[in-house]
Formats: structure tokens, sequence, C-alpha cells
């Protein structure tokens, strides 16, 4: 009387299990294209902003790391800050908030081709006055380049 252990005959809960030889790349498909519709949604909505019709410029563009503020004066003389329209008066208290939390922030000041340039000064005297010392003005390059 004897036992058998490790022969093939008494294999009875076990299988035998060998590698794959191919990758099942169905999931990641599937997970790629979900990705890609997600950022064609998403991708037009990230460059939303306050509509302004921008002057056109030679000057080379200002590459920086930190993400600037954006002051924009509209041709009607409406001022948003970042993309949300405030009051001119809400203009000065604000920049106030941002200079003592964060006082080396850049300001680009965006001004319609149409608005006055001494209302596009008046405000960029606010943003100093504020305690800004990196205060630029954004223009758009002619399309002739």
């Amino acid at each position: 009387m004897g036992v058998q252990l490790g022969q093939s005959g008494s294999r009875r809960g076990r299988r035998k299990h060998r590698p794959m030889g191919e990758i099942n790349v169905t999931p990641f498909v599937d997970v790629m294209l979900v990705l890609l519709i997600v950022f064609m949604v998403t991708a037009p909505l990230l460059t939303v902003g306050v509509p302004v019709d921008l002057p056109k410029t030679k000057a080379s563009q200002i590459s920086d790391d930190q993400t600037p503020m954006v002051i924009t004066i509209k041709d009607d003389g409406s001022i948003a800050l970042q993309n949300r329209i405030i009051e001119p008066e809400e203009l000065l208290p604000r920049l106030e908030a941002v200079s003592r939390a964060k006082p080396d922030t850049r300001i680009f000041v965006r001004g319609d081709k149409n608005v006055p340039y001494g209302e596009v000064i008046g405000i960029m005297g606010k943003v100093q006055s504020a305690g800004f010392s990196r205060v630029a003005l954004i223009t758009k390059l002619p399309e002739d380049q």
C-alpha cells in the first residue's frame, strides 16, 4: 500500500496553467477611446474667456512657469478679472488682496483695440498701486507671419 505523490494520475483539483502568449488589448483600447472623447469635449472649454479683439504686434511671446492673472478691458468698458466680469470699483480691493498673498504674481492686461489708451493706462496704474511690479500688455500676432 503506497501513496503516489506528484504523479500525473492524481491531479484532481489542479489544472495546469500555461502562460498566455497574447495580450488582450481590447480593454486598453476601450479606455483610450473614452479618454479621447473626454479630452475632445473638455479641451474647447479650457480656452473659454472673455471675448476681446486684441491689437496686433510683432513682439515675441513671454514664457513663464507661473500662471499669470489676466485683466481684460472690453470695448464696452467692462472689466474682467480672470474670466469673471467685475465692477470697476471692485478691481483695486481684489488686486490688493492678491498682492498681499502673492506680491510676485505677473499681471497681464488685455485691452480691446477700440478701448481708449487712457483707460488701459488707468487700469495699469491701479495694478501698480495695488503693489504689483510685473505688469504686461497682451497683444495678438499679425496673421501674415
